[in-house]
């Protein structure tokens, strides 16, 4: 899409997954409070403390939210990708944000506007058990993240992170592939690795024949031998 032929907002917010169900008039209603962003790879979307006046939905492309640490250490914290939401539990807190978000690539967003999305959902309620679930379901992905980096290897964060981007008929297949969403720099921060750490497992696991490293490609020749070391 190109920045120069504006987009059809309501068109978008009805594919959203979040919207479905609402009804053509709720859906205008937040069209009216919604702007779309078109950002270039590298762009930041809003820095650490910044404040919230909405949150963002991800047409296409990629973003990551992270914050550097007082070492001067990024620490990727998520990785979005086309149809997902962010910024709804700062926007509800009425806080700034606590991380920044960039573009990993070229990317569509819209923004809501904390106004509209609070009279939507003094309206309708199933809008509001939709957020809560979505923040849930985060919030339950955030704690199992945790459980991982205290409990887990980095062997076995990474066969788990593997296996979790397989598609589903391939999750008992033979000589399927996965393909990195971005590079293993922002993957390894994202499973709270650093990127020589990363590279060295990868490294090992290809030694073992487990796995094909060609590039972001990612091939493994048996699924039920990749997960046997899994833990």
């Amino acid at each position: 899409m190109n920045a120069n032929h504006p987009i059809n907002i309501e068109a978008l917010l009805t594919h959203i997954p979040l919207f479905n169900g609402l009804a053509p008039e709720e859906i205008s209603r937040i069209a009216h409070g919604t702007r779309e962003i078109h950002a270039s790879k590298g762009d930041i979307l809003f820095h650490k403390g910044d404040s919230c006046n909405g949150f963002h939905l991800l047409v296409y492309g990629q973003v990551k939210l992270a914050f550097t640490s007082q070492q001067g250490n990024e620490k990727v914290v998520e990785i979005l990708t086309q149809g997902q939401s962010f910024g709804e539990a700062i926007m509800f807190m009425e806080k700034p944000y606590i991380v920044f978000a960039q573009a990993l690539t070229d990317s569509l967003l819209l923004h809501v506007s904390k106004h509209a999305v609070f009279d939507e959902l003094a309206r309708d309620h199933n809008l509001c058990r939709k957020m809560l679930a979505g923040m849930a379901m985060r919030l339950h992905q955030l704690m199992n993240d945790v459980e991982s980096y205290s409990l887990h290897s980095g062997k076995q964060r990474i066969i788990g992170y593997l296996l979790r981007e397989l598609a589903e008929e391939d999750l008992n297949g033979t000589n399927v592939a996965v393909t990195l969403p971005t590079n293993k720099g922002v993957i390894a921060s994202r499973l709270n690795l650093t990127q020589e750490h990363f590279s060295r497992i990868l490294h090992e696991l290809s030694e073992l024949r487990l796995i094909v490293v060609e590039g972001r490609k990612i091939h493994i020749p048996s699924v039920a031998n990749l997960r046997k070391h899994e833990g």
